[in-house]
C-alpha cells in the first residue's frame, strides 16, 4: 500500500516547494525546520492509522472519554538526513521509543558500490507500530536493510516507511524486496529519473548536506 501526500492540495506542497528551491535551500537552518515541520504532517496522517483506547479523563468539573492513542509506537530513522525529519515525529509522538540507524555507501574500484548497515541503536519493535523515515528514498536498497535490521528475529505490528521524495524505483525496490501487508508506503511526491550514482532526478540534491554543511 501506498500513500502519496502531495496528490492533495496542503500546506505540505509550500514546504516540499521550499526544499526543492535551490535559493531557499542556502539556508541550512530553515531547510532543517522544513524537514521537521513534514515530520510532523506526517505523523499526523500516520496517528490514524494506528490503535487507540478509550480513557477516562478527569478534568476540574467533570470526567469524559476520550480515544487516547495506545503507547506502542516505535520511531526509526537513517542518519544523517533523517535527523530533522525524525524530529517532526518525535514532536508529535513524543513518549515513542526511537531506533536510530547508520548505514553506508561501500565503494568498489570500478565506482559501483552497495549499501552496507554501520550501526543500529534502538528497543525491541515485537508487536509495536513502527515508523521508518528517511527524506529521500532513492533507490530503496538503504530502507530495505534498514528495515530489514529491525526486523531481524522481530516482528512488528505494522511498519509505516515514509520518505518526502522517492524515486519510482526506490519504491519498485521496496515493493519486490518487501512483500507484506504489514508495511505502509508515505511518500510526499515520486519523481520518475534516478541517475547511476542513484541521485533522484529532479529530487533536491543530498539532504544530508544541505541539512548540515559538506562531508569529506
Amino acid at each position: 500500500m501506498i500513500r502519496i501526500l502531495g496528490e492533495n492540495n496542503s500546506i505540505l506542497n509550500k514546504f516540499i516547494e521550499e526544499i526543492r528551491d535551490v535559493e531557499i535551500q542556502k539556508d541550512s537552518l530553515r531547510f532543517r525546520r522544513n524537514l521537521e515541520r513534514i515530520g510532523e504532517i506526517f505523523a499526523y496522517e500516520i496517528s490514524k492509522e494506528l490503535e487507540y483506547e478509550t480513557k477516562l479523563v478527569k478534568t476540574p468539573l467533570g470526567e469524559t472519554e476520550i480515544n487516547s492513542l495506545v503507547n506502542n509506537v516505535v520511531l526509526a530513522t537513517v542518519l544523517r538526513a533523517g535527523l530533522p525529519f525524525h524530529q517532526g515525529f518525535l514532536n508529535y509522538f513524543d513518549d515513542a521509543k526511537n531506533v536510530f540507524i547508520g548505514s553506508y555507501r561501500k565503494y568498489h574500484k570500478d565506482n559501483t558500490f552497495e549499501i552496507k548497515s554501520g550501526y543500529y541503536s534502538g528497543p525491541s519493535v515485537d508487536d509495536q507500530f513502527v515508523i521508518l523515515s528517511d527524506p529521500m528514498l532513492a533507490s530503496g536498497a538503504s530502507m530495505v536493510l534498514a528495515y530489514k535490521d529491525i526486523a531481524a528475529g522481530k516482528m512488528p505490528r505494522h511498519t509505516h516507511i515514509v520518505s518526502i521524495i522517492a524515486a519510482k524505483e526506490g519504491i519498485e525496490y521496496i515493493r519486490k524486496n518487501l512483500s507484506d501487508e504489514r508495511i505502509t508506503i508515505w511518500v510526499g511526491a515520486i519523481d520518475d529519473e534516478l541517475t547511476a550514482k542513484s541521485y533522484i532526478v529532479p529530487g533536491l540534491g543530498d539532504a544530508g548536506d544541505l541539512a548540515y554543511g559538506d562531508k569529506v
